[in-house]
């Protein structure tokens, strides 16, 4: 897993050194193992490189004889299968990146349908002075570029482009309405202006430094639904497909974990981790102490006792909610307001100071079995009480121009071809793996572990397991208060001691009692913080930071916000607590 980034620009021009240099440094922490760079003056690529596969040779970029350039940020899991399909191709390496570039010269642009993984790529062909952007379909790995009429530049993260004085600091009001009330932003652009997301699925073709084609592999789909194949066992068919992610996903040179909140997916991921290595797999649980927190810590110790794991809790703490959060921000350059980034950085600085580089996590579960409410009642009655995902916002009773357009995104989304065909419950489904997944769960993930240079993986978002689940019917994915019945029924047997038809919890971290503990000082410190300030919200500041336990997110919403503006916009160090940096970004204004 790395940093990636890049530029192109046109003809008569050549890439400045320090631009390369600034993109290097605002990436290191992606990659802290190795820094490689192609520059042949009119296109640069430049790759910061965290080492899981092939520790010795699997150095970027890799460049074939014929000059094509390959810089990643993946982990390709069909990579054996695709080296015996080309055994002519001249590998350099045993590294499972170098099989993207080779089914390239392959195959050509199309090239990316057939990974099995998670990826940004991103392909130089010299020959036909082409730059090929690809991101996986689930978008489990970001990518996002710039265009101006001097050049053409991409990264793995938003933050790196404008280090490198590439795009602006400037905010996009409508995406900042989107993150308030859906807490994440939707389609390809970012509330940076100027700054896009390459998006699920999506290849692009670069010529001259100006994009000349556009494909895009859309997951999942009522095509999707309909290559499974009819099962007469489908809990023995979901064995077998989750047997095979997870055995693809603990492929490693280097030492590896699973964040374990003792819900369902985590359970079932740690059942199949044990029965896959001799070793105990070290699992790591996020716990909220001397809080009225409903946490899984107890769930989680059980399970991970009746698999013989080498367990950890790791407390969660207002100490933390006070000094990390500034840091969550500053790390979540694209951001979302989930609440759940706190304990997921915290967790994974553990499991850095444990010497783990690669965590396994449940995100995608939700998503592709049916896990979520909203699916059980778009279920009912052919979907006669099916509602739109997300009409009402975090904010319920503000104002109607407080945040105009934050739902017009979602809703260009609920329109989307692909949806045609579907369920009620299916539909849910492909609105949520289009939007919500992408865009909150996996950013969080993404950002929160790299930070600490830890990769992420994600068995539920894999080629094999989502066709098989989406396509699922409705009764095995959500059936009386249960979501997620049919994986329920396997992890029932597979791991009694997890209790899965238990009702779930969910992972709520008490940041509303957290804020409630300093709440006079916070309304004061997020009043005159000049992001907050400029949006003349007062009144709701101050209704929800001070009634900060009932309105729990809408207070979290609020303080992520002023500190993600006071470090992304105003520039503000990240490195104090709370209130040092809005003490910091209310002098700035």
């Amino acid at each position: 897993m790395c940093g990636i980034a890049g530029i192109m620009v046109c003809e008569g021009q050549k890439v400045a050194p320090h631009i390369l240099d600034r993109l290097e440094k605002a990436l290191f922490h992606r990659g802290p193992d190795h820094t490689g760079r192609y520059d042949d003056g009119r296109v640069a690529l430049l790759n910061t490189r965290l080492a899981i596969i092939d520790l010795a040779t699997g150095n970027q970029p890799f460049e074939a004889a014929d000059g094509t350039v390959l810089v990643a940020n993946c982990e390709i899991y069909n990579d054996p299968a695709i080296r015996e399909r080309l055994p002519e191709a001249p590998y350099k390496s045993k590294s499972d990146a170098e099989s993207a570039l080779q089914l390239y010269r392959h195959e050509g642009p199309e090239f990316a349908r057939d990974l099995r993984g998670m990826y940004a790529t991103a392909i130089f062909d010299k020959s036909k002075s082409q730059l090929i952007l690809s991101r996986d379909p689930f978008g489990i790995k970001q990518l996002y570029y710039t265009i101006t009429p001097g050049y053409f530049a991409f990264a793995s993260e938003a933050q790196a482009l404008i280090a490198a004085g590439l795009a602006e600091r400037g905010l996009n009001p409508q995406k900042r309405s989107e993150l308030l009330q859906l807490k994440f932003t939707t389609g390809s652009e970012t509330i940076f202006p100027g700054i896009h997301r390459l998006l699920p699925g999506e290849t692009l073709l670069v010529q001259n430094a100006q994009i000349v084609k556009r494909t895009r592999q859309v997951l999942p789909s009522a095509s999707e639904a309909g290559k499974a194949k009819p099962q007469s066992n489908h809990l023995q068919a979901l064995n077998d497909v989750l047997t095979d992610s997870v055995h693809a996903h603990i492929r490693s040179d280097v030492p590896y974990g699973l964040f374990l909140s003792g819900g369902i997916d985590s359970s079932v991921l740690l059942t199949l981790m044990t029965r896959l290595t001799a070793n105990p797999i070290t699992a790591l649980t996020a716990v909220f102490p001397d809080t009225q927190a409903t946490d899984e810590g107890a769930a989680a110790e059980k399970v991970a006792k009746a698999a013989r794991a080498d367990h950890h809790r790791v407390e969660v703490t207002q100490e933390d909610f006070w000094h990390l959060s500034p840091a969550v921000a500053a790390a979540l350059d694209d951001p979302t307001t989930d609440a759940a980034a706190l304990p997921t950085f915290k967790l994974a600085r553990f499991a850095r100071s444990l010497g783990l580089k690669v965590v396994l996590s449940g995100e995608g579960s939700d998503e592709v079995f049916g896990g979520y409410s909203r699916y059980r009642r778009a279920a009912l009655l052919w979907g006669l009480f099916a509602r739109k995902s997300r009409s009402s916002g975090v904010f319920r009773d503000a104002p109607e121009d407080t945040f105009k357009g934050w739902r017009d995104g979602l809703a260009k989304t609920e329109t989307a071809d692909n949806l045609a065909g579907l369920t009620a419950t299916q539909r849910l489904q492909a609105i949520d793996c289009a939007e919500w997944l992408p865009n909150d769960l996996l950013v969080k993930l993404d950002r929160c572990l790299m930070a600490f240079g830890i990769e992420g993986r994600t068995p539920f978002l894999d080629p094999i397991v989502s066709p098989f689940a989406f396509a699922l019917p409705d009764r095995l994915k959500v059936r009386r208060k249960f979501g997620k019945w049919l994986l329920r029924e396997w992890l029932s047997t597979a791991m009694p001691q997890a209790e899965a038809f238990s009702r779930k919890k969910g992972f709520n971290p008490p940041v509303g009692e957290w804020i409630e503990l300093h709440k006079a000082k916070l309304v004061e410190l997020v009043l005159a913080q000049p992001g907050i300030a400029e949006m003349e919200i007062g009144d709701l500041v101050r209704s929800n930071l001070m009634n900060a336990t009932r309105n729990s997110q809408a207070a979290w919403s609020l303080l992520f916000y002023a500190l993600w503006h006071s470090h992304h916009i105003l520039g503000v160090d990240s490195s104090g607590s709370i209130g040092d940096v809005l003490s910091a970004a209310a002098r700035s204004g």
